[in-house]
């Protein structure tokens, strides 16, 4: 069955507003802070996840994995923050 005119229209819309927001960010990112957005975006997804598992995790072995991996995601994340720290501070 063929899709109807309205959802082409706001599936055009969205595209639209997912693609000119992500160009007008690249554009002001060099390559180097694109790549630093990315990683520390894909670390907070991480985290996320994790907190999600734990919380639904009952073996207990399991959960002392995953708050292992909990503690290196958020040390990862804290070297992120000095840099964001310094880049405000030099505007």
């Amino acid at each position: 069955m063929a899709r109807g005119w309205e959802s082409k229209a706001v599936e055009a819309q969205i595209e639209a507003f997912t693609g000119k927001s992500n160009k007008s960010l690249d554009r002001q990112l060099t390559p180097e802070q694109s790549e630093t957005l990315r990683v520390k975006e894909n670390l907070e997804l991480s985290v996320t996840r994790v907190k999600r598992e734990l919380e639904s995790s009952t073996n207990p072995r399991y959960q002392v994995i995953l708050r292992k991996a909990l503690v290196d995601l958020d040390a990862k994340l804290a070297q992120f923050e000095p840099a964001r720290k310094a880049a405000a501070a030099a505007r």
